[in-house]
């Protein structure tokens, strides 16, 4: 026969969250666990199923004075009374436990300036943070927002020490992806296990990976036509008019239901995890191994 595997729950962590939970991390002191949803931030403990403490809430008395919502949150990865969460208006709050049980008051806001030459509707849009996540040294931390991937110094509130481009050429096309609801997507971006490389989604089932060292940067493709086993992935462009290459893919013709929001990285070894629509795509480097 077939081996069927079957999930049956262990314990079911009931009433906790009225809204959609966005994220779960699990502390370092692996016993506890939060939860968050648009509005608040739970504390768990991996024991007890029926009861979590509140540990963030950001919602007003009147639901008509609400102007952001919490968008994901992590506890850092060796502090066990330390958590991050972002905001929909792209700022970074970073949470001490120590300090009070209700986290209201932030030990630190991370927040960019707006460039006021830049302003536009869009603008509040495409800043809100989909995605943060600590490196597994603990020093940075890495966010995702609309078009761009951002590395940010705990040392350093005032702004990012890294900004990379996922996929810029898609600024004049806001419009359109406002209109077909693209433009409100949730990326999430991932560390390499040495904290060295970064990873994240993009649209025609593209991924984008940056080498903070070199600070070269790659688009590979997620597809059934090439990925079958041992096959090399070929480096993709997009172009915006001008000149084509053979390979080149016009930004005209990108397919914007093929998106690639959940990406994963090993901890320790170079193998990716990429969720491309219904299909879960692994590749190996093949420097460390004949598979890919």
């Amino acid at each position: 026969m077939d081996l069927m595997v079957e999930v049956s729950p262990r314990r079911i962590f009931a009433n906790g969250h009225t809204y959609h939970i966005n994220s779960i991390s699990v502390n370092s002191d692996c016993e506890t666990y939060m939860s968050a949803d648009d509005l608040r931030i739970n504390l768990w403990h991996l024991a007890i199923t029926d009861r979590s403490f509140n540990i963030v809430d950001i919602k007003p008395a009147n639901m008509e004075d609400l102007t952001e919502v919490i968008t994901a949150s992590e506890f850092h990865p060796h502090h066990c009374n330390l958590f991050v969460y972002s905001s929909s208006k792209g700022s970074l709050r970073l949470c001490d436990m120590r300090a009070a049980a209700l986290c209201d008051k932030h030990s630190k806001l991370f927040e960019e300036p707006e460039d006021p030459s830049n302003r536009s509707f869009f603008s509040e849009i495409i800043s809100s943070v989909s995605d943060v996540k600590f490196s597994h040294s603990g020093r940075y931390m890495l966010t995702r927002d609309y078009l761009t991937v951002k590395v940010w110094d705990l040392n350093m509130e005032a702004r990012p020490i890294e900004t990379y481009q996922v996929h810029d050429y898609l600024r004049s096309k806001l419009c359109s992806l406002y209109g077909n609801d693209c433009i409100f997507d949730k990326f999430e971006c991932a560390w390499n296990g040495s904290d060295s490389v970064i990873m994240t989604g993009a649209y025609n089932n593209f991924f984008r990976m940056f080498d903070r060292n070199t600070k070269r940067d790659v688009t590979l493709e997620a597809s059934r036509e090439s990925s079958k086993p041992r096959a090399v992935l070929k480096p993709r462009r997009v172009c915006v008019g001008g000149k084509r290459r053979r390979d080149d893919i016009s930004v005209d013709s990108l397919d914007f239901t093929k998106k690639i929001l959940h990406t994963a990285w090993h901890p320790a070894e170079n193998i990716i995890a990429i969720a491309a629509t219904n299909n879960l795509y692994i590749f190996q480097d093949k420097v460390n191994s004949d598979m890919h």
